[in-house]
């Protein structure tokens, strides 16, 4: 009686070489496969790229918001100290007074406004700065809170530098010196728009500054298009 005939292997498949995909499907003898939670590498790495989280963010921004709104004080003492007055003089024309502009040519008017204007500038660039250098990575909610500040600082000061001006009724001023001295005007903003001048100089510059100096994405690593030879076979020995 012969014995039944037995196919040969395929030519790619030796007895004595078992396939990879079984070999990547079975583990070794005595060891154990740790395989992580799901999830827990797409989380980590997902904090890393995206920051802290849109709440941190957004605590940031108040933050930001509040410490630079308050350096509205001192712009307004800045614009209050450094603007130039206007003189006025009052004059008496029966019964009633009259105060007009002792230099009708005078630029005193245009210097409030740009003395204001310059300071909001140099704030801005200074609030900028100091806001990227506390935190590099940025944002949207730290810019918004950046320019919401600004503005809220402006306000602060046109507001703090007026009411520590001179009087604001000009008549009972006039009437308090007497006809024909000279007191100054009360300190106002004739041009609104210097109060944008520190949240657009702010928001320019930080991002300016956060383009040039701030942190890069790492690149990704090259793709090797070398083939790799596959592994000699092992043929064990002849049992």
């Amino acid at each position: 009686m012969t014995a039944p005939l037995t196919p040969p292997p395929p030519p790619h498949q030796r007895p004595s070489q078992p396939s990879r995909s079984s070999d990547a499907a079975e583990p070794a003898h005595g060891q154990a496969w740790h395989v992580p939670p799901a999830g827990a590498g797409a989380v980590g790495s997902a904090y890393d790229q995206d920051g802290p989280g849109m709440k941190t963010e957004v605590r940031e921004a108040a933050v930001v918001t509040v410490a630079v709104a308050l350096g509205g004080v001192l712009l307004g003492l800045l614009w209050w100290w450094l603007a130039p007055q206007v003189p006025l003089v009052a004059d008496v024309s029966g019964n009633s007074w009259i105060v007009y502009l002792k230099d009708t040519e005078g630029e005193q008017a245009i210097g409030v406004d740009g003395t204001f204007t310059l300071l909001a500038l140099a704030f801005g660039v200074v609030s900028a700065v100091a806001v990227f250098l506390v935190r590099r990575r940025g944002g949207v909610p730290l810019v918004i809170g950046l320019c919401v500040g600004a503005l809220l600082g402006s306000l602060l000061a046109w507001r703090l530098g007026v009411w520590l001006g001179p009087e604001h009724d000009v008549i009972a001023h006039a009437k308090a010196v007497g006809k024909g001295v000279t007191f100054p005007a009360p300190l106002k903003l004739g041009a609104k728009g210097a109060l944008l001048a520190w949240p657009l100089a702010a928001l320019v510059v930080h991002l300016g500054v956060t383009a040039l100096f701030g942190p890069r994405d790492p690149e990704p690593a090259p793709y090797d298009h070398t083939p790799h030879p596959d592994p000699a076979p092992h043929n064990g020995p002849a049992s």
